[in-house]
């Protein structure tokens, strides 16, 4: 601090002038920028969820992520060494309060291909579900239905979803400590229904980062509460936990996206998953093998990099999506 309280550049000793505190903060965002589109770019390749000629519906409900995810998916269409086309598609319920006009304005200003589908699930919802009871479940359920319905009409071939790497890693744990199932939210599948191929581009992206981007591009943020819904105390509280753990332990979250990405069946108890009972000794040492009556050396919380990133010809098609 200098004799005035003011916080002073460390570098200079003097505080920096609005000059280059712009500077600065312009060379964050352009960091910011590059990471986003590498993550993204990198998960596109790892898991081939965008191929030449898709029609990609980018569902935007007026979310950090959502907003987040039809940027993105705008820089890396505009640099990709394929062709694919997006279409921006909301689904307005009718929920009391809804800003109706923010959508519409904003896309067609930002120029992309858009549709407003207007269902009034509310109403439906509200005569349905009993006072006080969560609404979330049946509402997903219709609004997954008419996005369904939409894509058809549209000739979409693949509808992207903003769930990030902190949403997959909740779900994950929602599953094993309330549902008993080694179940996360896949980086890609096919829908419910056997028609759609559903993509998550933001897989590998950090909800903090999501944020950062959101403040800096200043989005027309619509609440997520409009409907007067319930929290989701559960994710809620898994949320916190996996944010606790980062502070204290920085590089958890993504070692444990990246332990998602490693399953070994044989060393699980699913008899589905592994041929227990066609188990039969080989002969042959295997590095695998039973270790249990070793001391286990776990190594010290670090960032590990992403196992699928390694596969030939990743790394090439990454760096033609990251930004210059």
């Amino acid at each position: 601090m200098n004799p005035t309280g003011t916080q002073t550049d460390a570098a200079a000793g003097t505080a920096p002038t609005p000059r280059e505190a712009a500077l600065r903060a312009e060379r964050e965002a352009h960091k910011l920028e590059k990471r986003l589109c590498h993550q993204v770019g990198q998960a596109i390749i790892d898991y081939h969820m965008i191929e030449e000629g898709d029609k990609v519906m980018v569902c935007v409900s007026g979310g950090k992520d959502s907003y987040g995810l039809l940027d993105i998916l705008l820089k890396l269409q505009a640099r990709a060494p394929i062709h694919f086309d997006l279409v921006a598609v909301n689904l307005d319920q009718k929920q009391p309060g809804f800003p109706d006009h923010i959508l519409p304005d904003y896309l067609k200003k930002l120029g992309v291909p858009y549709h407003i589908e207007t269902q009034d699930t509310y109403s439906i919802v509200k005569r349905v579900v009993p006072e006080g009871k969560t609404m979330c479940s049946l509402c997903s359920r219709l609004r997954r239905g008419i996005l369904y319905r939409v894509a058809d009409e549209l000739g979409v071939t693949k509808i992207a979803l903003g769930h990030h790497r902190d949403d997959m890693l909740q779900t994950f744990f929602l599953n094993m400590f309330f549902g008993g199932k080694l179940k996360a939210m896949p980086a890609k599948l096919v829908s419910d229904d056997g028609d759609h191929m559903i993509i998550r581009p933001l897989a590998y992206v950090a909800e903090t980062d999501l944020e950062r981007w959101a403040q800096q591009q200043a989005y027309p943020i619509i609440p997520c509460s409009l409907c007067g819904s319930q929290e989701n105390l559960q994710r809620k509280q898994i949320g916190n936990m996996l944010r606790e753990w980062e502070k204290q332990y920085p590089g958890r979250t993504e070692t444990m996206l990246t332990a998602l990405q490693n399953v070994v069946p044989s060393h699980l108890m699913d008899p589905r998953q592994h041929d227990f009972r066609g188990l039969k000794t080989t002969g042959v040492a295997s590095v695998d093998g039973d270790k249990a009556f070793d001391a286990e050396e776990l190594p010290l919380p670090a960032r590990a990099p992403m196992p699928l990133a390694a596969q030939p010809g990743a790394r090439k098609i990454a760096i033609e999506l990251s930004p210059s």
